[in-house]
């Protein structure tokens, strides 16, 4: 039977725990803000141009006479359980033209991920001519345990492109959600918790 001062230690530690599983995820989650807005300011990392609406996808001019190539790339952060690849690994554009692919997401686990895609543009000067329309990277993705889903990405790379890029590069890498990381985490505490508790009842019963 555990004394009342070790009951109340486990109690403590319990409680530093979270409070620094908190604090971790915390910093996740002010982290991700952050990054965006250091590498939109500084154009590291290839971050891309950022949404643009049909309306003005469309208003832009066709450069008929130019063809770039698009390749395209993808990769999962370790700990997230998804297989994740491009439908098509090259195309031949014009600048100016709205095109559209996929990509395929599955979720080769046995519980629910919430994932989030980072995109990436190389050479980083043609980031910023590089507009989404339609992208699965706008909004955090849920994929249930075994499921496989094809994700849309439209876009146009603008015709103001540097005459010097004749090859672009779009990677998106896929993030298990820090909401996702945290609610496991929260979940393994609890029953963790819950375990102690049992047992700490069945030594009381047998006594």
């Amino acid at each position: 039977m555990e004394s009342p001062q070790q009951t109340q230690l486990n109690k403590k530690l319990g409680w530093r725990f979270a409070l620094s599983a908190m604090a971790m995820f915390g910093f996740a989650f002010a982290l991700v803000p952050l990054y965006g807005v250091f590498c939109a300011i500084t154009g590291l990392n290839g971050k891309t141009g950022g949404a643009i609406d049909a309306v003005a996808a469309i208003s832009m001019p066709v450069d008929v006479n130019r063809l770039v190539t698009v390749e395209f790339l993808s990769s999962v952060k370790s700990g997230l359980p998804w297989n994740f690849r491009p439908v098509t690994r090259k195309m031949q554009v014009h600048p100016g033209k709205i095109y559209e692919t996929y990509y395929i997401a599955r979720n080769k686990s046995s519980r629910d991920v919430v994932g989030q895609a980072v995109p990436s543009v190389a050479p980083g000067i043609a980031a910023r001519y590089f507009k989404k329309i339609e992208c699965f990277c706008f909004t955090q993705q849920t994929l249930a345990a075994g499921e496989q889903r094809q994700m849309p990405l439209r876009f146009v790379l603008d015709p103001g492109l540097p005459a010097s890029v004749s090859v672009v590069t779009l990677s998106y890498t896929f993030f298990e959600s820090p909401s996702n990381k945290w609610n496991r985490t929260t979940q393994g505490f609890n029953q963790a918790a819950d375990s102690r508790g049992r047992l700490a009842g069945d030594k009381r019963v047998q006594l």
